[in-house]
């Protein structure tokens, strides 16, 4: 129950939004610690404390374990939050990591035009965001 899409969920591109994620990471996601241990009852709200905490972004390291991000992306995947509340993710501006994971979420799911005017206003944010990639343990 706690690794499938919410009921009545639109299909986005075709097919189970959680799709979108690859299949060999999906799996990692779901075997990973944070997903069991703190994704496991997210909701649209709850998911901005843990979206807070989120220290940098990507998408697996080390022995390709994902991270912290990708799996809170994997859960906005399952439960598609409304448009309202992902354009209020969007405008805290003192959190970027819950911006960029709304973004991501948004540039990932939403039409080419809804894209464009809501992710243009973010080309003005120069602060940096920590990368974690593969080399890093």
């Amino acid at each position: 129950m706690a690794n499938t899409t919410v009921s009545g969920a639109t299909a986005i591109h075709g097919q189970n939004p959680q799709f979108l994620v690859e299949t060999v990471i999906r799996n990692r996601i779901y075997e990973s610690t944070f997903w069991k241990e703190h994704c496991f009852a997210l909701t649209a709200e709850s998911i901005i404390d843990k979206a807070i905490e989120v220290r940098f972004i990507g998408g697996v390291y080390g022995n390709q374990k994902p991270t912290e991000f990708l799996c809170l992306l994997l859960k906005l995947l399952q439960i598609q939050p409304e448009k309202e509340i992902l354009v209020e993710y969007l405008r805290a501006e003192e959190f970027k990591y819950l911006r960029a994971l709304a973004a991501l979420y948004i540039r990932m799911t939403f039409r080419a035009v809804d894209v464009y005017e809501l992710l243009e206003p973010l080309l003005k944010d120069y602060r940096k965001l920590r990368l974690r990639n593969m080399g890093m343990s």
